[in-house]
């Protein structure tokens, strides 16, 4: 049986990584038991390795005694990377969330995410049999 295919969009992997966000255990708890199959592509990691440079995430880091590298980390171990799907049909507002909405297009697949530009398209990606959705 194959499981479950998910997508993480970057405030999703803070909240599972660096927040300990209690909405997020379900992911911690599925990644940790290896009964989740999250997906990502290099892109997503980069952008995550920027986000950890960000002003505002830089004092959480040290705050739970994280370094960007522990992050990143934790991403290798859990997420499987996949080859940058083409552009989807639909478009986000936010281009910097679009390769989440391609991945999950391609993928027919749930992308988790609180991003209202993501959470908007849902209907759409629906109809494309993909899901939104912002916890498991």
């Amino acid at each position: 049986m194959a499981l479950p295919l998910l997508i993480l969009d970057t405030n999703i992997v803070l909240d599972v990584f660096v927040f300990h966000d209690a909405a997020a255990q379900p992911i911690r708890d599925g990644l940790a038991a290896r009964s989740l199959d999250w997906i990502a592509t290099t892109p997503m990691r980069i952008e995550l390795e920027r986000v950890l440079t960000y002003p505002q995430i830089i004092p959480r880091l040290a705050f739970y005694a994280l370094s960007a590298g522990d992050v990143l980390a934790k991403f290798d171990v859990h997420a499987r990377l996949v080859p940058v799907p083409a552009k989807a049909s639909v478009t986000c507002s936010d281009a910097d969330d679009q390769m989440f909405i391609d991945l999950a297009v391609a993928h027919r697949c749930t992308l988790l995410s609180k991003d209202k530009a993501v959470t908007a398209m849902a209907k759409r990606l629906h109809a494309l049999n993909a899901r939104i959705q912002k916890t498991l």
